[in-house]
């Protein structure tokens, strides 16, 4: 833990990427943003019990996995041909929990959006986090878990190599790759604030190895200007990766003769409703920080009410996505597949199919409401909403279609296990236990980009002198 000794210096920045809407007016100086933001990075108790809940999630779905590797894959509640339950759902929820963050960062960075600037920190690291845990569930889904690296192409004994027909082989270059970039992105954007720690930090042992993560920063014009542009690369390159990331997602379903699955419609869905479920858990994780660390004056109303539009927006379009989903079975004259549909509304999995309208369709037109946008804890509730219809759009997706395929011999149902809820449980414990620690090593607010937009009159002067 960074202690503070000393304001750190002011130097050269880059240029100021913020809407001139978006001011913190509540902020005085460059030393009070150092002071403030620095201070998230002392542990507290209610942190350390935060902490020790989520390694308990984390302990039973362990405990899940253990007993699933030790009886077999019988225990997670598969009933053919329903042999993709919750750990594939799960899964595509994670990726698109992940993928979201860098759209979020990247696309809004790219277009000048001045309200990323306080939220985007928070959606890189739950990016990094997401894609971590999104991993473990086709290592947990093959039962074999000790097998997974024969997914890689590479040289073996067995010379056998993977089908690289099949998107599931595709997800492994896609995740990877992507795991890759974002890592990068969110560490590139850390180097100035971990300058910032390094300069404030006492501790010998920390100090060296933060001086180490922030390559000798010392906020020189020349350095700034490098940074900015391999920042600028990064987003406009991880842009259209993420895109792509998603789609190759898509495609383990919409490559599927199964019906409901093999439609030129998801990829595009699937983006959209990465977006939608990542801006929902952006405000689940930053609307109680700002709270908590009484950040209300650098995460502003305006903000929330600017992500709210967003979430609005994307709202829409994955409302949109569903009505020309039933469009185009209607449409299409195809029997099996107006036969899912009407199943998935009315018949076998109406519950689950109206939990994913409710929380996704619904509830977001209260944003529409401008007293509702600003409002956090609405914002927050709402949130935990759209997180559970996000999940519940990805059981809709899977289950209803492989239990109800063309042939009435393969109808069946499925019913998760307390394993798969176990392993469920886990997940979440395995994210906010990563997150939590991040949050007490790193600001969870950018520093360097929030005093970009105090104004000019207020940044005051450090040891070295302003601007």
């Amino acid at each position: 833990m960074a202690t503070i000794a000393q304001p750190s210096h002011d130097g050269p920045r880059r240029p100021n990427i913020a809407s001139a809407n978006v001011q913190l007016p509540a902020v005085k100086d460059y030393e009070q943003v150092d002071d403030e933001i620095l201070a998230t990075l002392v542990p507290t108790k209610k942190w350390f019990a935060l902490l020790a809940l989520a390694v308990c999630f984390l302990m039973v779905g362990i405990a899940s996995w253990m007993y699933q590797i030790h009886e077999g894959l019988g225990v997670a509640g598969y009933n053919p041909p329903v042999m993709w339950g919750v750990y594939i759902i799960t899964f595509v929820f994670w990726v698109g929990i992940g993928h979201a963050g860098t759209l979020i960062s990247a696309i809004l960075y790219l277009f000048r959006a001045g309200f990323r600037t306080t939220i985007y920190r928070c959606a890189e690291a739950m990016t990094v986090f997401a894609v971590m845990t999104a991993g473990l569930f086709p290592i947990i889904h093959i039962g074999r878990p000790w097998k997974f690296f024969w997914l890689i192409p590479y040289p073996n004994w067995r010379l056998l190599w993977p089908n690289f027909k099949s998107p599931l082989v595709w997800d492994v270059f896609a995740i990877s790759t992507y795991l890759t970039i974002s890592t990068t992105f969110l560490f590139i954007g850390l180097i100035p604030d971990i300058a910032t720690l390094r300069d404030r930090c006492v501790n010998p042992v920390r100090k060296q190895i933060l001086a180490m993560l922030s390559f000798g920063w010392r906020n020189s014009e020349a350095e700034w200007r490098h940074f900015v542009r391999a920042y600028l690369f990064l987003a406009a390159f991880s842009t259209p990766l993420v895109l792509s990331v998603h789609s190759v997602v898509s495609f383990d379903f919409a490559m599927a003769l199964t019906p409901g699955w093999h439609t030129t419609i998801f990829p595009p869905y699937f983006v959209a409703g990465a977006i939608f479920s990542g801006i929902g858990m952006v405000f689940t994780i930053i609307i109680p920080i700002r709270k908590y660390f009484k950040l209300q004056h650098y995460v502003t109303l305006n903000h929330l009410d600017a992500a709210a539009k967003l979430a609005l927006f994307t709202s829409m379009v994955v409302g949109c996505a569903y009505i020309v989903e039933f469009f185009i079975a209607w449409y299409g004259g195809v029997q099996a597949e107006q036969d899912y549909f009407w199943n998935r509304v009315f018949g076998q999995w109406w519950w689950a199919a109206w939990i994913m309208l409710t929380c996704n369709m619904i509830l977001p037109l209260s944003l529409f409401s401008q007293k509702l946008r600003r409002n956090p804890s609405w914002l927050w509730i709402l949130s935990i909403f759209i997180n559970i219809g996000m999940w519940f759009e990805r059981f809709v997706i899977v289950v209803p279609s492989l239990s109800h395929e063309f042939e009435p011999w393969q109808w069946t149902t499925y019913s998760p296990t307390w394993v798969d809820y176990g392993i469920l449980l886990g997940s979440f414990g395995w994210f906010f236990m990563w997150f939590l620690l991040f949050i007490k090593q790193f600001p969870v607010l950018a520093i360097s980009e929030i005093k970009e937009i105090i104004p000019p009159k207020m940044k005051g002067k450090g040891p070295r002198g302003g601007h």
